[in-house]
């Protein structure tokens, strides 16, 4: 078996991994990103999501995450150096294709401090008393033994902090998946959503539509071009065989919306299906229990942490496993909309395994919680902070559990990053 040595290994390069890998080659230390996909991105590029959520506090348009993730905005086109407010609050970029290539460049500036491996799935993970000795990943290579110092998990399901026997829980039901699709040569008009919406029902009540959301229909990447988010699939991610199933329950949807309205619609006449996918997006299944466990109380209360490294902002938005149209959420529930709040260092510092962080939507939070610290940017400001951690703790010759989140927020805040002082 092939064998690698590396100082931080970050197992996936979505939003949260992308930026721990940048951040931890930054700050000095010999980095491995392995990523199943052929490119990194996430539910940006995986997906097809181009909204930034989490990036600015949608009351007044002030940006709570910086760094990494506003350097990413920056190079998009869609803000300038050392801009404090941005609307709309959750922006759009103008293509995902971009996003790809601008996360290559980011991640092959560094020469040999940061190195790539696409196409590559983590399978196993060896643990000997509290330490990760080695990852297993599955490529090109065939089975490969990654043996690195620290580890940081961004795969969104907490696989390696699962297999390496860290306490993790699930919600049941896990909200529902959402395969994301574009529409080409639509022929936008002021009833287009509403008869949009109204072809879908009538597509349900037939029976050729189990469920669905909304539908959203935005013009963000074309005038012609409608991004579409309506599909609702109820699964389990972290199940090999559901998550299969859904992946095929979602693609059928997709093609039947896009069907009926062409069809039923006027305005999609002419129109063709683009792509959609190529993953299924996924908001919630394995978090771990850290050392902190982050409540709504906490973000609705806005507790203050010594250890902040991240500020979050997003509603809590949890989706329901039904219908829900003209909505995405559940109508009968009230939009909670926090305030800018603290996420401490110890949601992304594990039980039971010393040199293992955690990042993204995998942190420790409750599921009212991470219905909110879920999102894109959010996750990329955890990434960052991980990343930071990690190097911190090769430099410094500890096992990052050891670290103080109070060190870590000072190595962040010293390069333009970490959460507000007063958020």
């Amino acid at each position: 078996m092939k064998r690698i040595k590396t100082e931080v290994l970050v197992c996936g390069g979505g939003c949260a991994g992308l930026v721990a890998a940048v951040a931890a080659a930054r700050n000095n230390a010999r980095t491995l990103l392995v990523e199943r996909a052929p490119f990194a991105g996430g539910i940006i590029t995986t997906v097809g999501l181009p909204f930034f959520d989490g990036i600015a506090d949608k009351r007044t348009g002030r940006i709570v995450v910086r760094g990494i993730p506003l350097e990413l905005l920056v190079k998009l086109g869609r803000a300038k150096p050392g801009q404090t407010h941005i609307r709309p609050h959750n922006p759009t970029i103008d293509s995902t294709e971009r996003f790809k290539l601008l996360a290559d460049q980011l991640l092959t500036d560094h020469g040999e401090m940061l190195r790539v491996l696409y196409h590559t799935m983590v399978c196993d993970v060896e643990v000997r008393g509290a330490e990760i000795r080695a990852v297993v990943v599955a490529n090109k290579d065939g089975l490969v033994r990654i043996e690195p110092r620290v580890v940081i998990d961004a795969t969104g399901d907490a696989d390696v902090a699962h297999w390496a026997g860290v306490p993790t829980e699930q919600h049941r039901p896990s909200m529902p998946m959402t395969l994301h699709f574009r529409i080409g040569n639509v022929r936008r008009h002021a009833k287009l959503v509403q008869a949009a919406r109204r072809a879908l029902q009538e597509a349900q009540r037939r029976g050729e539509l189990p469920m669905f959301y909304g539908p959203g229909l935005i013009f963000c990447f074309a005038k012609d071009e409608a991004y579409v988010h309506a599909v609702r699939v109820p699964g389990d991610a972290t199940d090999a065989l559901d998550l299969t199933r859904a992946e095929i329950q979602g693609r059928a949807d997709a093609w039947t919306m896009y069907r009926v309205w062409k069809e039923r619609v006027p305005g999609f006449e002419d129109s063709y299906f683009i792509t959609s996918g190529p993953y299924i997006g996924i908001r919630e299944s394995r978090r771990v229990v850290g050392r902190y466990v982050l409540t709504a109380e906490d973000i609705l209360r806005r507790r203050r942490f010594e250890d902040a490294v991240v500020t979050g902002c997003w509603y809590l938005d949890r989706h329901p496993n039904r219908t829900t149209s003209g909505t995405a959420n559940d109508p009968g529930e009230p939009t909670v909309q926090p305030e800018p709040y603290d996420i401490p260092f110890g949601t992304l510092v594990v039980s039971r395994v010393s040199n293992l962080l955690v990042a993204g939507r995998c942190h420790s939070a409750t599921a009212q919680a991470a219905s909110s610290t879920r999102v894109s940017v959010t996750a990329m400001g955890m990434g960052q902070a991980a990343g930071t951690a990690a190097a911190l703790a090769v430099r410094g010759k500890v096992e990052p559990a050891e670290l103080s989140g109070v060190r870590v927020r000072e190595a962040l805040e010293s390069q333009g990053a970490g959460p507000l002082s007063e958020p």
